[in-house]
């Protein structure tokens, strides 16, 4: 829901006026009510997700390796990680003597803003988006990128050689990869004619379930969501591009130094991104809020009353599975080298996204 040009007066409204006004700025005409109590959860369900991302990925790595994984606190150690929170937010927190105090403090912060300003452009369903912005899409994975620099006030903050190892090789990796991510995208906006997320939602509704996604429309579309599927995986530093973090080389990468709850954002704001271009590609390839299941997705997303609701579960699923997915691969695939990274990013994304753009446009003018 977009807020209005003249907000200031617009606050200064009596109440019984600003529910009139602000009823008419809400999709489907939904009762105001209704709208701010359906969207309590989701801000909930967002942060617990976040924060049980790390219970997920240990028991997810643990089943992998035929282990059990945190078990001891609450039922099948559900509360592991509340404890973990606990623990971080006693910790005493230490700054090295000789950091730069300044960037020391603000890298975990501007890591925590990059990484969630993104969520203001996200649809969880029909009604429910903080800003449908014209250019969402774009906006959405330039916002995620200014995690770079946060990693390198870190880095170099932190007066740590490991630390700013890793921040260099994020900086370079990141900085990379956007490249072919920014084409693959590109190829998305092609087949929907917009920039707008919730746009792309609409234009993937169907009573044909999955196959009104852009991904099963376009024979195309399995390149540039493959290749920005990899790319994704080096802009949150996931396997097998986590050479910024590689704990063999460098510690723990360019947050060697930090402790407590410094330590606490920081992979806060990594699953927040994880889930970010999760959300990214479930829109712009695999409809989104939409339902994969034929003719049932559209008569409830017609009925208000759980509509909503259905949206949500089905692109905060759809976020879950690439997780899944990224975890999966942490676990299975070995870290590549530095010089491998650039390779696969310079001599194989880069050439092969050009090629999608390419294809994408002609069987968009020609084809479709």
């Amino acid at each position: 829901m977009i807020l209005p040009n003249n907000f200031p007066m617009f606050m200064s409204m009596s109440l019984n006026s600003w529910s009139d006004a602000l009823a008419q700025w809400l999709p489907l005409g939904l009762p105001v009510g209704l709208v701010i109590i359906a969207a309590l959860p989701l801000v909930f369900i967002a942060l617990y997700a976040l924060t049980y991302g790390v219970y997920g990925e240990r028991k997810i790595s643990a089943f992998m390796q035929d282990r059990l994984g945190p078990m001891e606190v609450g039922k099948w150690g559900l509360l592991q990680t509340i404890a973990d929170i606990l623990k971080l937010l006693q910790k005493e927190d230490i700054v090295n003597r000789d950091a730069d105090k300044f960037l020391f403090v603000i890298g975990p912060g501007i890591l925590f803003v990059g990484s969630f300003l993104a969520f203001a452009v996200l649809p969880f369903g029909p009604a429910f988006i903080g800003a449908d912005l014209n250019v969402g899409v774009f906006y959405a994975i330039g916002i995620v990128a200014l995690e770079v620099v946060g990693i390198l006030a870190a880095g170099w903050g932190s007066n740590n050689k490991w630390a700013l190892y890793g921040a260099i090789r994020s900086v370079a990796q990141i900085v990379s990869y956007e490249i072919p991510a920014a084409i693959a995208i590109l190829c998305g906006a092609m087949m929907a004619g917009t920039l707008s997320m919730q746009q792309f939602n609409l234009l993937q509704q169907g009573e044909n379930g999955f196959m009104s996604f852009f991904l099963f429309q376009n024979p195309i579309a399995w390149l540039p969501f493959l290749i920005y599927f990899i790319a994704s995986l080096a802009e949150t530093n996931r396997a097998p591009f986590d050479i910024p973090e590689a704990e063999s080389e460098l510690v723990a990468g360019y947050f060697t130094e930090y402790s407590g709850m410094k330590f606490a954002v920081i992979f806060l704001a990594e699953y927040g991104s994880m889930f970010m271009v999760s959300a990214i590609i479930s829109v712009v390839f695999l409809g989104g809020w939409n339902s994969p299941l034929p003719n049932i997705g559209t008569v409830l997303l017609n009925d208000w009353t759980t509509g909503p609701v259905w949206g949500a579960f089905w692109i905060i699923m759809k976020g879950f599975f690439f997780i899944f997915i990224q975890m999966w691969l942490r676990w299975t695939l070995p870290r590549l080298r530095v010089d491998q990274l650039m390779y696969l990013c310079w001599k194989v994304l880069t050439p092969f996204a050009f090629i999608a753009f390419v294809l994408t446009a002609v069987w968009e003018i020609y084809m479709k």
